[in-house]
């Protein structure tokens, strides 16, 4: 599956953008846009309640310093929640029925809500009219990123114990994770390393993918850039493939003597190839005229590299379209342009952006092959909500968990008969 987190709402993704934002802000009570993109109809799910029983959220610490370890990924219709403040993982259906139940038995809030609770009174597995509920234990350590293949594989990133962590040769890089690997009926089958079953741990894993032919990517970041593996079925390591900032493509049409900032964001693959699709952003400094010095970077463009991970040779790129806002003001008007965040691919081979705007979520979708471009927007009050996690699916549905600040709510957008409308027009 395809995920991305966004952590902190009142974050942007791109510090070196705060100088427009501020500006956008300001401005905000004379503005109009002046392009109406159509707005995409959320369904909601279902909802979850916040505490320690099996089918509740643990988010009492979202106020915390440090990351959020709860992410949320959807497949075929089923729902994997790992809530890693409270060290367990939750499948669910879409009518937010809980099916299985992984949880930390050394977490002793946990445990004790689990055993209390009615739907797991034994914390073992229970049958319900035709459906089997099952509770299984297995010690995870902030259980983060998540993943799940055509099989019913679930994936899911999780720290090692501090004494089993390894830091590289500078001693700057600390490679403290692993994925650890779940059969179909829930049963642990091993973890998976940089060299595979039973390899010595990753660097900090951005995000983990499956592919068509349940074939598992770990992408992970570097202190020079980024790194992905490629793992068979499996678990055996491909190929790892180091992306290294140095080695960004420049970008194209770039004049020879023009100063231009690379800067590169994810590496997400392809669903029905070996192919990992690079996301670059392209800026150019900015000099302030009166002081003569350089007083910050401007957004100019953003590009998508297609890889083949067996030849290492770049296919054509493609020029993703920014998100403009258009600021009405004294007489005047002012275009601000802000790369989109890479969502995923689908496996009919669209690439899916988002952005977090005032009214919501702004998503572009965009298919390489015969260049169509869809714009939509999703209307959502952030005053009320803490965090999110979104998802994209291989039939490209868009999924979210949001944590608000009287429940989570989990919602779709259905997306993907938008692209399919398009394909068979």
């Amino acid at each position: 599956m395809d995920t991305i987190c966004l952590k902190k709402i009142a974050l942007r993704s791109i510090m070196l953008q705060v100088s427009a934002l501020f500006a956008f802000a300001a401005l905000a009570v004379s503005c109009n846009k002046s392009n109406v993109i159509e707005s995409v109809e959320e369904t909601e799910l279902f909802s979850l309640s916040y505490g320690y029983f099996d089918d509740e959220l643990n988010m009492f610490s979202i106020s915390d310093v440090g990351n959020i370890h709860t992410n949320m990924t959807m497949r075929d219709g089923f729902f994997y929640i790992a809530n890693g403040e409270a060290g367990k993982i939750m499948e669910l259906n879409s009518y937010g029925d809980l099916l299985t139940l992984y949880y930390n038995e050394d977490d002793s809030e946990s445990v004790n809500s689990i055993f209390q609770s009615a739907s797991f009174p034994a914390a073992v597995e229970q049958s319900s009219g035709s459906s089997v509920r099952k509770a299984i234990s297995y010690p995870f350590n902030k259980p983060g990123a998540i993943a799940v293949d055509s099989r019913k594989y679930m994936y899911i990133a999780s720290e090692m114990p501090k004494e089993r962590q390894e830091k590289d040769e500078s001693g700057m890089l600390l490679y403290s994770q692993i994925v650890l690997r779940f059969s179909r009926n829930g049963n642990a089958e091993d973890f998976i390393g940089q060299q595979g079953v039973g390899g010595t741990p990753f660097s900090f894993i951005k995000n983990i993918y499956t592919t068509n032919d349940d074939e598992l990517v770990v992408v992970c970041a570097t202190n020079n850039g980024l790194t992905a593996y490629w793992f068979s079925e499996n678990g055996v390591l491909l190929y790892e493939i180091p992306l290294l900032e140095k080695d960004v493509p420049l970008m194209p049409d770039a004049s020879a003597n023009a100063e231009i900032i690379a800067m590169m964001q994810e590496a997400i693959p392809d669903y029905s190839s070996r192919t990992l699709f690079i996301k670059v952003d392209y800026y150019t400094p900015r000099i302030d005229e009166d002081a003569k010095i350089e007083s910050g970077i401007d957004y100019v463009q953003t590009i998508i590299f297609p890889l083949s991970i067996e030849t290492g040779q770049y296919g054509t790129p493609i020029t993703i379209p920014p998100y403009e806002e258009t600021i009405s003001a004294d007489y005047s008007k002012l275009v601000f342009r802000l790369p989109y965040d890479f969502l995923g691919v689908s496996s009919s081979g669209w690439l899916f952006f988002i952005i977090s705007t005032s009214n919501g979520f702004n998503v572009e979708m965009v298919q390489p092959s015969s260049q169509k471009i869809l714009q939509r927007q999703f209307n959502i009050n952030h005053d009320n909500m803490l965090y999110y996690s979104l998802s994209l699916s291989d039939a490209g549905i868009i999924s979210a968990l949001f944590i608000e600040k009287e429940k989570a709510r989990v919602v779709w957008w259905r997306t993907d008969s938008l692209t399919a409308a398009i394909v068979k027009s």
